[in-house]
């Protein structure tokens, strides 16, 4: 980490306009930022992701496969369970978002993150997803999240 940073935050990166912009803003604040992005078996341009992240000035990027576990460990359960919102809603997302955000801390942990970063906007559950989960792991961390920000 660079002198000149306030700290690292590894953001849970999409590779959409939403989390690039955070990507950008999170450097323009001063910090150095790495991205993470998992792969649950969602169609995605993983290679152009990383292309923009590099981009927009990320100084790592991380990409995994976490369908195996994904579906082993959530989404059996799930259809075991019978876990269908409104008898039509899979939960697939919600589903989703703490299997990324355990993988994501753990690799904050890794490389010596002092935040963690995603890009939900402050009126879905998404946030609290990400959230509750990086609380549980780590109860100490700092997230930051840029769209709560008056």
């Amino acid at each position: 980490m660079s002198a000149n940073t306030k700290g690292r935050v590894l953001l849970a990166y999409s590779g959409g306009l939403d989390t690039s912009c955070i990507l950008a803003w999170l450097i323009e604040q001063g910090y150095e930022v790495m991205c993470y992005m998992a792969n649950l078996g969602q169609e995605e341009d993983f290679d152009a992701a990383v292309v923009k992240a590099k981009g927009c000035g990320a100084t790592k990027i991380f990409v995994e496969d976490l369908q195996r576990v994904f579906v082993e460990e959530l989404i059996y359960p799930a259809v075991q369970a019978n876990t269908i919102y409104e008898g039509v809603y899979l939960l697939g997302t919600s589903l989703a978002r703490p299997v990324i955000a355990r993988r994501q801390m753990e690799i904050a942990a890794r490389e010596n993150c002092q935040y963690v970063s995603h890009g939900c906007t402050g009126k879905g559950n998404d946030q609290v997803r990400f959230e509750l989960a990086y609380y549980a792991l780590k109860p100490d961390i700092k997230v930051i999240a840029p769209w709560r920000i008056p």
